[in-house]
């Protein structure tokens, strides 16, 4: 799929039964559930004040941290995975998701919102993100986002849909991954080489996203590939992706 922007890996027209996306307990989800569930995070988080030129940091990385990204990135916001606890400076810092039991560590600017998934919160201005997704509706108006628009940041560095949308392009082509192919992230989404070459490489390829878990030895029987920032003695070197070797522009 030649994408420009990561909208269009989200098209009603991409939603089917393939296998696109498998959690660290071995469930799986197909096209159908990340396009329907995407539409479905954006629509939650726009209520919590999720827009173009906002930052909205995840914690965690399973599909419920998944979603809040491309959810965020629906709306033209920005995500930063794993953001420090300390954040009340940050000006442009819109809202937090991540587990509820996290949401306390974290010391947010005035105004901006937590979201908490897993456990029902308490506390009535702590959004409940996995209940409350499901309550919106599963489509999402046409959108027209500018490749320049700012998707990722680290903190140090921020990254646009058109870098990281090359730099996955660029996964595909020294890889080779095709459709069904199964890559797993041996490397934290705080850095954004990972989020290009274990999130978009396969979904652009419409492969298999394989979220962490710790049967290294299951992934090379089955021929997967694997994201990793160092080297994994079960894997066969074709099939590792270097993050070093992934080059954002």
């Amino acid at each position: 799929m030649n994408a420009g922007t990561v909208d269009e890996l989200f098209t009603r027209e991409l939603r089917d039964d393939r296998i696109g996306l498998v959690d660290a307990t071995g469930r799986e989800y197909d096209y159908h559930w990340l396009c329907t569930s995407s539409w479905q995070a954006g629509n939650f988080l726009r209520h919590a004040g999720v827009r173009e030129g906002v930052t909205v940091g995840v914690v965690g990385d399973g599909p419920l941290a998944l979603l809040a990204f491309f959810g965020t990135t629906l709306l033209e916001g920005t995500t930063r995975f794993e953001p420090p606890t300390d954040l009340a400076d940050a000006d442009d810092f819109r809202a937090l998701v991540a587990p509820v039991s996290a949401l306390e560590e974290y010391d947010l600017p005035r105004g901006a919102q937590r979201v908490g998934y897993g456990s029902n919160p308490d506390a009535p201005d702590v959004h409940h993100f996995d209940a409350g997704i499901w309550t919106e509706n599963p489509s999402f108006p046409p959108l027209t986002i500018d490749p320049e628009t700012a998707i990722l940041t680290d903190g140090e560095r921020t990254v646009t849909h058109g870098q990281l949308l090359e730099a996955a392009h660029a996964v595909l082509e020294e890889t080779g991954l095709e459709t069904d192919d199964r890559v797993v992230v041996r490397a934290p989404l705080s850095d954004p080489r990972t989020v290009a070459a274990g999130i978009l490489a396969p979904l652009l390829a419409k492969g298999v996203i394989v979220l962490p878990d710790n049967e290294e030895e299951r992934m090379v029987e089955r021929g997967d590939f694997a994201v990793s920032s160092k080297p994994l003695e079960s894997v066969p070197e074709p099939n590792r992706i270097d993050l070093d070797a992934v080059t954002l522009p």
